[in-house]
């Protein structure tokens, strides 16, 4: 892909009569890093250049569009095969220990989260990152947007990233998307206690064929899943986190509450208790999906 970029910015700098020269001080960058973007040698331009590219080229948003695929080369192939699986998925699937899922972030919470990489080099990639990120939630709002469902472990609340009025913008951030029908939040509670999945994250991605990958990744590793035996047994963890989880509508209401400053949480309904949900979700499998949104399922608590 920073190969036919360097190609499309060759031709339409060639079709304005622009040298490299010519081309780097309209816009405000040396020669030689025009020649280091057409021979796709070097960093991959910035979005902020690659904006300034497109309009003294009047290229009409072609290298604006393009640069997504650029930027993405710099991530490790099983990290861009799932982005790809990820921009097709009819259905996503996350669990998430320890932040907030990129596709549900505010862009501070975003920016504050991305600022964290050791290997950042500086203010420029940060703003690069926040802003791919953020775009990759524009899905979510178009036509074949997919079927979200999020499970956030509780110390995802619990942690101020970014400081209180970040974190309680992006408290409410998790509200508001969850009154949205494709999207459902579910919230694991402290006291579930140990569970398969608590060293990072898992995503199931269901595709348009039918056919489900599935994602794992930690602090320092990611680890893309393909083979159908290997991806059913993580659905099956996944199914499992996700009813033993509050139903959605507690789950707001313990996201209202950390938002609200009350650590003491909404009511949580016992272990034993949530088993007997567990159980039920377990049986009515495929055919019983909890909302978010406000619809609520017919479980009440019946203990003291």
């Amino acid at each position: 892909m920073a190969a036919l970029f360097g190609s499309q910015v060759r031709r339409l700098r060639l079709a304005a009569g622009l040298t490299q020269t010519g081309l780097g001080a309209k816009t405000h960058v040396v020669g030689s890093r025009i020649a280091q973007i057409e021979r796709a040698l070097g960093a991959k331009p910035t979005f902020e250049l690659t904006q300034r590219l497109d309009t003294v080229l009047g290229a009409d948003n072609l290298l604006i569009d393009m640069w997504p695929y650029v930027y993405r080369e710099a991530f490790p192939d099983w990290s861009r095969a799932f982005m790809a699986y990820a921009e097709r998925a009819v259905s996503i699937r996350q669990y998430a220990a320890h932040v907030v899922p990129g596709l549900l972030q505010t862009e501070d919470y975003a920016r504050a989260v991305l600022s964290l990489d050791a290997l950042l080099s500086g203010e420029e990639q940060l703003e690069e990152r926040v802003t791919a990120r953020l775009g990759r939630q524009q899905r979510l709002a178009s036509p074949d947007r997919p079927e979200l469902w999020v499970i956030l472990d509780e110390a995802v609340l619990r942690r101020p990233v970014g400081g209180e009025a970040v974190m309680r913008a992006q408290l409410a951030q998790l509200l508001k998307a969850a009154e949205q029908r494709h999207i459902t939040v579910q919230v694991l509670p402290f006291d579930h206690g140990e569970h398969a999945e608590m060293g990072g994250s898992l995503t199931v991605l269901t595709l348009p064929d039918g056919a489900e990958v599935a994602y794992k990744e930690g602090a320092d590793f990611g680890q893309l899943f393909e083979e159908p035996s290997h991806v059913k047994r993580l659905a099956v963890t996944y199914d499992r986190l996700r009813a033993v989880s509050l139903p959605p509508f507690m789950s707001l209401d313990m996201i209202r509450s950390v938002m609200e400053g009350n650590h003491r949480g909404a009511s949580v309904p016992s272990r034993s208790e949530r088993r007997r949900l567990a159980q039920k979700q377990l049986q009515q499998s495929g055919r019983w999906r909890l909302r978010g949104g406000g619809q609520r399922d017919t479980w009440r608590r019946t203990g003291p």
